[in-house]
């Protein structure tokens, strides 16, 4: 019986930790480089567990190309100062992003500059600091 029950809650404890173990490694993004795209938002996903800018960006040819860019969830976001309608589709921004190794026009976010000038990140400025007022 002791045996059965051991079963029965270790298979409990796997069939729980399964989600935490499918979430993906930062291994795809190259965190020693960055690219920066200025384009225009085609959506802006606010979204858990991960919030995501599509960006039509026009290549050096003149080819729009659609960047996926991959963000921490809002939870971290609103900390930092965003909100759910922080950028729309048709907005002109400069997003900052690490790529993915393969080469496909995707990255791991690294800072988003609007068209006014300022300048967001994924973490709250820090107290003492001009961003913070």
């Amino acid at each position: 019986m002791r045996k059965r029950l051991f079963g029965c809650v270790w298979a409990l404890a796997c069939a729980c930790a399964a989600p935490v173990l499918a979430h993906h490694s930062p291994a795809a993004f190259d965190r020693t480089k960055e690219v920066t795209l200025v384009g225009t938002v085609k959506e802006f996903r606010w979204q858990n567990p991960h919030t995501w800018i599509e960006v039509n960006v026009p290549d050096a040819k003149g080819k729009v190309v659609l960047w996926g860019v991959e963000l921490t969830s809002p939870t971290y976001l609103i900390r930092a100062g965003w909100k759910s309608n922080t950028i729309k589709p048709g907005d002109k921004v400069t997003v900052v992003v690490n790529p993915v190794r393969t080469g496909e026009p995707a990255g791991i976010f690294r800072k988003l500059i609007l068209a006014d000038g300022r300048e967001l990140t994924e973490r709250p400025a820090r107290l003492g600091t001009p961003a913070s007022k």
